[in-house]
């Protein structure tokens, strides 16, 4: 219990951490590629509005004019790109490749004709940045070289997975080391918890035992009658539900089952199964069996066996009057299926999540009727668990009851 504990602690604080870590890489990543369209943007503004001062050139004939139109004289050199000048059709009117020295006008054109094809006025081609200018005398398109700002984009990219990787490697070691700190206190407190029940258990043993056998003195004396009986039967709760507690609380510790070994399951349902069978043709209610053969278990015999008389026993009690009952042993897919079904009449279906809480009975006065506790399901789901196995219930519309166990 105490290690499932820990390890949802770790879960718990490395889903808080990831979530967390990678929002601000994304926002750092989205934000600065963000910044870097909207700067490579303004500069294509800046282009537009210088070019539109001088006239365009004709085709093979580029301008000697050094692009100058940025505040920063250094950017102005920097800065590469080619421009090239369509009609409304599509038609190449004329370019200008003076600004960059890896495109000759023939990639621009084809560059250009991409470009015209999209919808979008502004995107990135390859290594470019380009911007479509429509207006009564045609299409402009203007494409920016940002294959520095791209590099840069990629390296920050890079860097930031680094950093989300070996931040989560390191919080996960801290985590790891602190989380036992953190459930000390816990551990304390389930550890008190189960020394009480532990205590008390034994402390009530005795008195349960002196009660017994004065009543069994008492009945050689005075006879039996409605009150010893009453006696006897509370009596029996009562040494029951210690038990039961005994066998919670040893469930919980921390190596709860050491004598762990593989054996057949098929068999060990059958010797269960056969011990029920006589006490449901007592209550006069039909008890099938579907069992199959050499399906094995790795774990503690006896206590699978007591998980399947808590789910048979259940089933008995709380089935409808002459209702069936089945039991079915598979092995799927490499685990075992245990599957206890039974027929019922409740008018109001019981909280299926809550069934295997201790202490919960969906109907205290039939439980107490038929001498439940709430606490027999609770050990069911303890002994698959630690087991490493999982136990559902469902109860759809209140007429049968299966639970299911995968181990």
């Amino acid at each position: 219990m105490l290690k499932k504990m820990r390890r949802r602690v770790i879960l718990a604080a490395m889903l808080a951490f990831t979530a967390v870590i990678l929002l601000i890489a994304v926002l750092v990543n989205v934000v600065n590629s963000g910044v870097t369209a909207n700067r490579a943007d303004e500069t294509i503004g800046s282009i537009l509005t210088f070019e539109a001062r001088k006239p365009m050139p004709d085709r093979g004939n580029p301008p000697p004019e050094q692009f100058m139109g940025l505040p920063d004289l250094e950017s102005n050199y920097m800065t590469r790109f080619f421009i090239v000048r369509m009609d409304a059709d599509g038609n190449v009117l004329s370019s200008s490749t003076n600004n960059i020295a890896s495109i000759d006008e023939d990639d621009a054109e084809q560059f250009a004709r991409q470009a015209f094809s999209r919808r979008s006025e502004h995107g990135y081609m390859k290594a470019y940045r380009y911007l479509r200018q429509t207006d009564d005398e045609g299409v402009t398109l203007v494409f920016l070289n940002v294959s520095r700002e791209q590099q840069y984009m990629r390296s920050l990219r890079n860097l930031t997975i680094v950093v989300v990787i070996v931040s989560l490697a390191v919080v996960f070691v801290l985590v790891a080391l602190f989380s036992g700190k953190a459930i000390k206190p816990i551990a304390n407190n389930i550890e008190r918890q189960k020394q009480f029940i532990t205590d008390a258990s034994h402390e009530l043993k005795t008195p349960l035992t002196s009660i017994s056998t004065s009543l069994d003195v008492l009945e050689m004396e005075h006879g039996e009658d409605e009150w010893t009986q009453n006696i006897r039967n509370q009596t029996g709760r009562m040494t029951k539900l210690v038990s039961e507690l005994v066998t919670l609380s040893r469930l919980d510790e921390e190596t709860p089952l050491p004598n762990k070994e593989h054996f057949s399951l098929s068999t060990a349902a059958w010797e269960i199964a056969e011990v029920y069978r006589p006490q449901a043709k007592a209550h006069e209610k039909t008890f099938n069996v579907d069992i199959g053969e050499d399906v094995s278990l790795y774990g503690e015999k006896a206590a699978i066996q007591q998980m399947l008389s808590v789910l048979l026993d259940n089933a008995i009690r709380y089935s409808d009057p002459k209702g069936e009952i089945r039991l079915t042993v598979r092995k799927k897919r490499g685990k075992a299926h245990i599957e206890v079904f039974n027929t019922c009449k409740l008018d109001t279906p019981p909280d299926v999540k809550r069934l295997f809480d201790r202490f919960y009975r969906p109907d205290s006065s039939r439980s107490t009727a038929s001498g439940g506790n709430g606490v027999g399901l609770a050990i069911a789901k303890a002994v698959v668990e630690t087991h490493g196995g999982t136990i559902t219930a469902s109860c759809p519309s209140g007429n049968s009851m299966t639970i299911e166990a995968i181990i």
